[in-house]
């Protein structure tokens, strides 16, 4: 399936530890697809950099631009849903842009999504993408 992981839900899922983690890991091992655009990735790796040491970032961005299982994606129009956080619009242009099912984020910006009906932008918390898919435990 392919999936739009927001930044603050990246930052769950990479620990080993942390009880998200088998999402990061379907992204490893070809369960899921994960989906990012150039502005998605350059956020990341600011994120991860902030957030973590020099390896972590460095291995978790290695990870995903060599992975089999990441789609690269170019959104080509701009829908500026989101009026609260226009920072966050590259996450629904990029879910859009690759036809991906779920946008997994913990922002309650994205809540305006759900009264949108054109364009349809599904959007899960981690622990509801989690209760969706228990086999992943």
């Amino acid at each position: 399936m392919k999936l739009v992981l927001d930044t603050n839900c990246l930052i769950q899922v990479i620990p080993p530890r942390s009880r998200y983690h088998c999402i990061w890991q379907s992204f490893v091992h070809g369960d899921n697809t994960l989906c990012v655009s150039n502005e998605i990735l350059e956020e990341y790796a600011e994120i991860l950099q902030k957030l973590t040491d020099a390896e972590t970032s460095e291995l978790v961005l290695s990870t995903i631009l060599n992975s089999p299982f990441v789609r690269f994606v170019i959104p080509y129009y701009k829908f500026n849903l989101i009026e609260a956080d226009p920072d966050d619009n590259k996450f629904v242009d990029c879910t859009l842009a690759a036809g991906a099912r779920f946008l997994i984020s913990n922002d309650h910006h994205y809540d305006i999504l759900k009264r949108i009906e054109y364009p349809k932008v599904d959007v899960l918390t981690i622990s509801e993408f989690i209760a969706l898919n228990s086999n992943m435990r």
